[in-house]
């Protein structure tokens, strides 16, 4: 087993499935112990928190509703006192849902942008003060390739995950002299449960016009991941690496 994040410990959001719980594994097979944060899916945490130790690192779980400041504040206390310090954060916690203007209700706006959005900075803003006091962190936020394409079904969707990407960025500006990096992923669509609440003929439509003619795997996510979590990644803050399967280039 690799020994890339030795003595590291780390907090995964949506951590007990679809990409969260690849960046969770990724993580305990390179060294680090992990947290899980799960929203509804108990069962499923347990089962990652299980793989996880089966690798011989340690691991716990707790509910992590991203709407819920009083959830996120227990979770962080209760990695600090069973594993140790935080040094690595993924949030990988989110919603998707599609609506069109005629559809688009405020509880909907609200509710997507708080889980999305809100509910970064929640997490982020509950673990960057330590890190910054200890002259360590590593952070990861996961946002879209919504981010950056016209998505008329997707509006409050694709504006909440733009945000995690402006976030990201001046998150680093204010971190990074205190040597905690703060780094973004953008990825377009992913093998997933959440894939599967798309609708059949959008994923057709996305994979005709993907380069790479498929959809992308958590495993994929998770390796670019961890490379933004390592120190492979030095020298890099600040940054969204879209990983779309070339549906998205930026220039």
């Amino acid at each position: 087993m690799g020994s890339e994040f030795d003595g590291r410990v780390a907090l995964v959001t949506g951590g007990s499935r679809g990409m969260g719980r690849a960046i969770a594994i990724k993580l305990a097979r390179g060294g680090a112990d992990v947290a899980i944060g799960y929203a509804s899916r108990r069962e499923t945490a347990e089962d990652v928190v299980k793989e996880i130790e089966a690798l011989g690192r340690k691991a716990i779980y707790g509910p992590c509703d991203l709407r819920q400041q009083d959830q996120i504040d227990a979770l962080v206390a209760q990695t600090r006192e069973h594993l140790g310090p935080i040094e690595l954060m993924v949030n990988s916690g989110a919603i998707s849902n599609f609506a069109d203007h005629k559809e688009m209700t405020y509880d909907l706006w609200f509710d997507t942008l708080d889980v999305n959005l809100h509910g970064a900075f929640r997490v982020l803003f509950a673990v960057k003060d330590e890190m910054i006091e200890r002259k360590f962190g590593r952070i990861v936020l996961i946002s879209s390739i919504a981010a950056y394409t016209l998505r008329p079904q997707q509006f409050h969707y694709a504006t909440a995950k733009s945000g995690v990407i402006t976030m990201t960025g001046c998150c680093a500006e204010a971190f990074g002299p205190h040597n905690v990096r703060v780094n973004c992923v953008a990825p377009g669509l992913v093998d997933t449960e959440m894939m599967r609440t798309v609708p059949e003929h959008l994923i057709e439509q996305a994979v005709a016009t993907t380069p790479l003619r498929r959809v992308g795997t958590p495993d994929e996510i998770a390796d670019l991941t961890t490379f933004l979590l390592s120190e492979k990644s030095s020298f890099m803050t600040g940054q969204t690496v879209i990983a779309s399967g070339g549906r998205a280039i930026r220039h």
